[in-house]
């Protein structure tokens, strides 16, 4: 019988309609694949109960001869940000720790009516602020993915890290993930899967722990660009419970998918030629556009004069914004409370706060804090929303050339968990390719492309017009089939 766990969304959803094998069998793979997994620690919680009664509805439904979900049969793995009813959500920080929702976020409810069953709740970078996954309470997560001749541990990039070492390690077909300012694409990156963020307001946030809400982003992270064109129809729509929701339809992307690109621009923008970046990068970038160019489209430049600004900007309004929606977390209604003896409410907010935050999240917060205080806020909060907005401004001038944009997704590969603690201003510069496009709001997707000298996988990252996922998935299924990526980590867990 097939390895089930080789599978993908596509081939796991169309097996259990046609009768090949039960959704039960599925789950059962996935489940025991997680248990052996315990080494990646990519999971905080699993449900394996969950996986398997959501394959029993979707085998009985079949029985009955019902009309199955986009998602039917497909076990998939959660990101611990997403509120799942009667599950643990801890968006892996300590001052969430034990918190049990008693609702359901509108994107995993979603996925459950589509016929998807959940293998668990994936690590991350806590509160989504990370590029390595090391900021989880929980522990690191490792990245399947090892050095040649080294058995250092790798990062799986974050702050979905979980999810990327999940998919990447075939211990899940999917997994959600959540996208601030590049938190889907460079973990993809990273693994040598595939990721998309969709426009925002594509899908909803309603029910995800709030990083910066003018930035996140829900979306899908696969193996192949076709299941991320299926999951991500099964997660997007309209909303009303969330108000930066787009009232659209939500196109067939998976039927309309289409890899050839004759009469299509894809632009490059030189300003992404930046120093400090591998020459393996400058190499598969060079190798994508010749893909591209094979797959019938026409190559021409395009600036995005903006770009050394976008980072800077960023790292303004994404702490600004966190540092408001963290402050919910005072030890009052849920979560965390660190009482000592004999103190005030004051006390108790700093001492709950000071357990139950980690390093990275206290930095960030300082930062936020700091640049909307009365004395700086138009020094540096008003003055990053300026360059925000040329930011946007240069990619909509960019589309009046082109119809897509070919990128690196990240400067380097992976690199070893604990090389750049002590630096966090080397780390944030992992997103320095990713960021432009989360401040302008666009669909942005990350394909495995090569791999490198170290036995490492590299990404390209496609950029889209806003609303355009499908001019951005039709671009990265055109380099899918050119790279015929098929490496995979070799398994040591």
């Amino acid at each position: 019988m097939t390895d089930l766990t080789s599978l993908g969304v596509k081939e796991i959803r169309d097996g259990v309609a046609r009768g090949d094998f039960t959704a039960r069998e599925v789950a059962e793979a996935f489940n025991a694949a997680v248990a052996e997994a315990a080494a990646l620690n990519a999971f905080i919680v699993t449900t394996p109960d969950h996986a398997l009664a959501a394959a029993d509805k979707v085998d009985a439904a079949r029985a009955a001869g019902e009309t199955l979900g986009k998602m039917a049969g497909v076990p998939i793995g959660m990101k611990d940000l997403f509120a799942t009813h009667g599950v643990q959500t801890t968006a892996a920080s300590h001052i969430l720790e034990g918190f049990t929702p008693r609702y359901e976020s509108t994107v995993s409810q979603k996925l459950w009516d589509a016929g998807a069953g959940m293998l668990g709740k994936l690590n991350l970078d806590q509160f989504a602020m990370g590029s390595s996954n090391e900021t989880s309470y929980f522990g690191n997560v490792a990245s399947p993915w090892k050095k040649a001749g080294s058995n250092a541990a790798m990062s799986p990039g974050g702050s979905s890290g979980g999810s990327s070492a999940a998919v990447a390690a075939r211990i899940a077909p999917a997994a959600t993930g959540t996208d601030t300012g590049g938190s889907i694409r460079q973990p993809a990156a990273f693994t040598g899967i595939c990721g998309i963020k969709p426009t925002y307001g594509r899908c909803s946030r309603w029910g995800i722990v709030a990083f910066a809400s003018s930035l996140d982003q829900a979306g899908p992270m696969a193996r192949s660009v076709e299941d991320c064109a299926i999951m991500l129809g099964a997660m997007a729509g309209f909303d009303p419970k969330d108000s930066t929701s787009l009232q659209m339809d939500v196109p067939d992307w998976e039927a309309a998918l289409n890899a050839d690109l004759r009469g299509k621009k894809v632009g490059i923008p030189r300003e992404y030629r930046m120093e400090g970046t591998d020459q393996a990068i400058l190499d598969s970038w060079e190798q994508g556009k010749a893909w591209l160019k094979d797959a019938g489209a026409e190559i021409v430049d395009v600036s995005l004069p903006h770009t050394k600004y976008a980072l800077p900007a960023y790292y303004i309004v994404a702490p600004a914004e966190a540092s408001s929606n963290l402050a919910r977390y005072d030890g009052v209604r849920y979560g965390l409370r660190d009482l000592p003896e004999g103190v005030g409410l004051q006390d108790m907010y700093a001492a709950t706060r000071a357990a139950g935050f980690g390093d990275e999240v206290k930095r960030r917060i300082l930062i936020g804090t700091y640049v909307l205080s009365a004395g700086f806020y138009d020094a540096y909060y008003t003055q990053a929303q300026k360059v925000r907005a040329l930011v946007a401004r240069d990619f909509a001038r960019a589309f009046e050339e082109c119809d897509v944009i070919l990128a690196p997704t990240t400067p380097t590969a992976s690199f070893p968990l604990g090389s750049m603690n002590e630096d966090p201003l080397t780390m944030y510069l992992n997103d320095v390719f990713a960021v432009p496009a989360s401040l302008a709001g666009l669909p942005a997707m990350s394909v495995p492309a090569t791999i490198n000298a170290d036995g490492l996988p590299l990404g390209l990252q496609l950029v889209g017009k806003p609303f355009d996922e499908q001019g951005v998935l039709n671009a990265g299924l055109a380099i899918q089939q050119r790279a015929g990526f098929s490496a995979k980590p070799e398994k040591w867990w």
